[in-house]
């Protein structure tokens, strides 16, 4: 009688040795990884966010072949290689005549479908497995909102914590208070000291030349012989417990801050490990926890809570929404934003020295904290009325961690609110007070923070006001908002029409600020 002999696809955010596929040696399986056109070109990718990923998966193919797994890579420059999923699994099938694929449910929604669609045309037979990586279920989000009114991240975080039992103690949250992001808003002015650079010293050499070779076309700067980003799960560990022993008890205080000086401060760069699932969110948090209740006079309660509530609340949650949502997430566009992406967002080259620093860092580092992409690079976005298709598409290319599972709703739902309030209560947009605020960009930049109008007045100011005025029928009945359309109001005719005007101005000249 023949061995059923089954073939099983692993995808580049895939990469989780502890999945139940990998447990035991089976000679009859073998798993297929693939370095594809298709996955390199869906968008234009920054060159360090391809190499990580191929870096990985080459770790992670090692890795199954050192404990004995047969496994089929398919390098980019692979003779075979016909360059899309579902073509090199229909080629691979017949040529060694599988009689069964399997395969892990994707979690991006393009992929998904792609491979549902594979699995019901192949002839042989096939099965799709769980990533179990996530901490919910993909409708556990929209199950635990089918009988309320609004969707919001806070009520969502609060179900997850009691669910779990993490911060609990007789059921109640652990310090008195479910939230602690009151206590996280510190600008970072030099008072505590910056922990020492933990890089990696990875080659991307190789990956490098063979993007080159086949001109894939990529943006932003790498240095390919020491590439700095963990590409398997020891140095995701590695980094790990850098984090929490040298970052943790200051991260919650500063998280929000921006300066030129530093570009990590003390964020843990932990989210391309875990969106490739080298490791799980449950160890991370139970990392921290450890961390924490060793040195509990060292690190405070809402250090651990705030790093929490973005991997058990923000996290989770945002994939939920993303489930619930699309596929018609990727066509909303609320305030109907139709202006072109401006050029200085590929280059960094811009007298706003706020978007020099945050876009700067994106194209060198492939990465940015949450308030440099939220409120830095998409408040501007926002408040000017670029496409949100167009900054979609940038976000998902530049940052090493982003998959549009968890980059679509952070971006169309919460930077740019084009789904109308779902995912986030009121737009975040801001003038340069809070940049300022938060920051040292305007200490040397061209344009004034403290003027709204005028020769080299922000930017942010102006527009502000403008996005306001602009939208005034779809925003003012937002309870979140009446005070800023009382200030706008309040506003003499003068003052209100010099401020328009030059929000116009800098609009129809926006390539050059």
């Amino acid at each position: 009688m023949k061995n059923t002999r089954t073939l099983r696809l692993v995808l580049g955010d895939q990469l989780n040795p502890a999945h139940s596929w990998f447990k035991k040696r089976d000679d009859s399986v073998t798993f297929l990884l693939m370095e594809v056109k298709q996955e390199t070109d869906y968008v234009l990718h920054h060159v360090q966010k391809i190499c990580a990923f191929f870096l990985a998966m080459r770790q992670f193919a090692s890795y199954l072949e050192s404990r004995g797994h047969n496994v089929l890579y398919l390098r980019l420059d692979d003779k075979n290689n016909v360059q899309s999923i579902e073509g090199n699994v229909r080629k691979i099938i017949k040529a060694y005549e599988y009689d069964r694929f399997e395969f892990i449910l994707p979690d991006e929604y393009r992929l998904d479908r792609q491979l549902k669609k594979l699995s019901q045309e192949l002839s042989c037979e096939s099965k799709a497995s769980d990533s179990e990586h996530f901490l919910t279920a993909r409708n556990e989000v929209n199950e635990f909102f089918k009988n309320r009114k609004e969707y919001r991240m806070e009520y969502f975080y609060r179900y997850m914590r009691k669910k779990l039992n993490i911060l609990i103690e007789e059921n109640k949250p652990v310090g008195g208070k479910w939230n602690f992001d009151v206590e996280n808003r510190s600008r970072y002015s030099g008072q505590v000291p910056l922990p020492g650079m933990f890089n990696f010293n990875n080659d991307a050499t190789d990956i490098v030349d063979l993007l080159k070779k086949y001109k894939i076309k990529t943006f932003g700067d790498i240095e390919p012989e020491r590439f700095i980003w963990p590409v398997s799960r020891a140095q995701s560990l590695k980094l790990l417990n850098h984090f929490v022993e040298d970052q943790l008890a200051n991260f919650g205080t500063y998280q929000d801050a921006m300066t030129t000086d530093n570009w990590l401060l003390f964020h843990s760069r932990l989210s391309f490990s875990l969106n490739t699932k080298m490791i799980h969110p449950a160890e991370v948090i139970e990392r921290v926890i450890r961390e924490w209740e060793k040195r509990p006079e060292e690190i405070s309660i809402a250090q651990v809570e705030g790093f929490i509530r973005q991997i058990l609340g923000w996290r989770e949650y945002m994939r939920g929404l993303y489930w619930k949502m699309m596929p018609e997430f990727a066509k909303m566009n609320y305030f109907g934003h139709k202006r072109k992406l401006p050029d200085f967002y590929w280059s960094g080259k811009t007298g706003m020295n706020c978007m020099k620093q945050a876009i700067g860092q994106s194209l060198k580092y492939a990465y940015a904290h949450h308030i440099q992409r939220l409120m830095v690079i998409g408040n501007f976005a926002l408040i000017a009325g670029i496409d949100p298709v167009q900054v979609d598409a940038w976000y998902l290319g530049v940052y090493i961690d982003a998959i549009e599972w968890v980059e679509m709703p952070n971006t169309r739902g919460m930077s740019q609110f084009a789904d109308g309030g779902i995912t986030a209560s009121k737009p975040y947009v801001s003038t340069a007070n809070y940049i300022n605020s938060m920051s040292d960009y305007c200490k040397s930049c061209h344009y004034s923070f403290r003027k709204k109008y005028g020769d080299r007045s922000c930017p942010f100011n102006s527009l502000h006001w403008n996005f306001y005025h602009r939208h005034r029928n779809k925003l003012s009945g937002n309870p979140r908002l009446g005070f800023m359309y009382k200030n706008l109001d309040k506003m003499k005719k003068d003052e209100r029409d010099r401020i328009l005007k030059q929000a116009g101005l800098y609009l129809d000249n926006i390539e050059d600020l």
